[in-house]
């Protein structure tokens, strides 16, 4: 199969090749119809097809046809239009460079990104859950990017009767954070109802401690759900404390999780559990940091103003996550994630 690919690969490479080199014939001897900006369109469609080292060979050809049609045949390309193609030329390879480090290669690269992030999401969705139980989560990634590095991993364990979910805020932004964000989110899903919940964040730390990465840290909130009892136990890692709405009384309660360090920073970090009860008409509100932080801003006005969106949404059940994240109106420049656990 490595064969077959970097057959079609020399293929496309031959062939533009050929198109450059026919381009240029047709600028020497029919300009009018054949302008030079046609190089650019080769260009793109190498850089959508080749890997790094087919798109700078037909650089290199495009490089060498224009210094002959302006220095041998006396084509007279207008200044502006060699810086155009100079300029393109460098950007194509800067861009299937950064591609192929990622292990892209090619258009089969965009659909392996396309498969990778229906995974990501797939890793989110909520199992199904008994008569009585629902969950609503809601995500917008920084300026709307296609990846994101909040993401929510979810499973039923101990015969289905606990459900357990992980809300994760991956350090970064955009795609640098949603390719780390792949990655964890299948580890981090393959742990999550694999062992006892208590160990769950520990399990997470050793795993991204593992991958040394430069900028490899995370925060995360992790909740185990009796779905029989409504008896819950929440605990987080450096990330915001999670949220219960009391029903019987109205009460927003900020769950006094003790915290422990981001993921991936120390070893052995020690993890505090906190213990509650939800009970008919209740809910449990998990959220990233991009829903309460604004620079210059204290945290607890940021958690403050998320309690009264959802007093208006939540409590008077006019909505769900993505009604309080829009009421939020939190920046654009960090990923967004809520997530609302119901006992109805």
């Amino acid at each position: 199969m490595r064969g077959a690919g970097m057959s079609l690969h020399l293929i496309g490479t031959v062939a533009l090749v050929a198109l450059v080199v026919l381009t240029g014939l047709g600028i020497e001897q029919i300009r009018a119809w054949v302008p030079s900006s046609f190089l650019l369109l080769i260009l793109l469609v190498a850089a959508f097809l080749l890997g790094l080292a087919g798109t700078a060979v037909v650089c290199l050809v495009i490089v060498l046809e224009l210094a002959y049609l302006q220095l041998v045949v006396g084509a007279e390309l207008d200044p502006g239009v060699l810086i155009v193609h100079g300029l393109a030329l460098v950007a194509v390879l800067l861009f299937v460079r950064s591609r192929e480090r990622l292990g892209l290669s090619g258009a089969a690269g965009g659909i392996m990104l396309v498969d990778l992030r229906d995974r990501l999401e797939a890793h989110g969705r909520i199992p199904p859950l008994p008569a009585g139980w629902r969950v609503d989560s809601a995500l917008r990634s920084a300026y709307a990017e296609a990846f994101s590095g909040d993401f929510v991993v979810a499973a039923r364990a101990d015969g289905g009767r606990l459900l357990e979910i992980g809300l994760v805020d991956v350090s970064g932004k955009g795609q640098a954070a949603g390719v780390r964000s792949l990655l964890l989110s299948g580890a981090f899903g393959g742990l999550l109802g694999a062992m006892p919940s208590e160990q769950f964040l520990a399990s997470a730390n050793a795993y991204l401690i593992g991958q040394d990465w430069d900028e490899g840290f995370a925060t995360a909130v992790h909740v185990a759900v009796d779905l029989r009892s409504g008896e819950y136990w929440v605990a987080t890692a450096g990330h915001p404390p999670a949220v219960h709405l009391h029903a019987g009384s109205g009460i927003f309660e900020v769950v006094d999780t003790v915290g422990g360090p981001v993921l991936g920073v120390v070893d052995d970090p020690t993890f505090t559990m906190h213990n509650g009860v939800m009970l008919p008409g209740d809910a449990l509100m998990l959220y990233t940091d991009g829903m309460v932080e604004t620079p210059g801003s204290d945290l607890e006005l940021g958690i403050d103003r998320l309690i009264g969106v959802a007093e208006r949404v939540v409590a008077t059940r006019r909505g769900g996550a993505e009604a309080v994240l829009a009421g939020v109106k939190a920046g654009e420049s960090d990923d967004r994630a809520l997530v609302l656990i119901y006992r109805d």
